[in-house]
């Protein structure tokens, strides 16, 4: 069953600062090429695809499906997986509130938004995925 974990208080770059100024908005911005149009994540000031400097801040959809999950059986469980994001790009993250055990590559999700740090030294909110189970 789903144990909620503290999560890991990220360092902020000022270039990625719109990121998670929108993160705490419960916004998931990725990268887009002006150029060439690639969407791309991680979020840099070059495009991997052409090189291209002309990038701009785009709302992601926020679901997308699991690539590949693993399951960490500690204390207190969790699974990080890829996540391909419907745009394309796949991001690095963490999968909530869900029972660890029913997990499924190729199984849709979409994006909440959890706090890092804790009570004494709270950080910013850190997109995370859950499934996206069909009402």
């Amino acid at each position: 069953m789903y144990q909620p974990r503290t999560m890991t208080i990220p360092e902020i770059q000022p270039e990625l600062k719109a990121y998670w100024d929108a993160a705490a908005e419960d916004k998931l911005l990725i990268k887009q090429c002006d150029d060439c149009g690639q969407y791309h994540y991680y979020p840099r000031l070059l495009c991997p695809f052409c090189m291209s400097e002309k990038t701009s801040w785009r709302e992601a959809k926020g679901t997308g499906t699991i690539y590949t999950y693993s399951v960490m059986r500690r204390e207190v469980p969790y699974a990080i997986a890829f996540v391909t994001l419907d745009e394309g790009p796949r991001m690095m993250t963490n999968i909530v509130d869900c029972d660890l055990d029913t997990l499924q590559i190729e199984q849709r999700v979409k994006v909440v938004f959890k706090p890092s740090g804790d009570q004494d030294q709270p950080g910013p909110s850190v997109p995370c995925f859950t499934p996206a189970y069909l009402d």
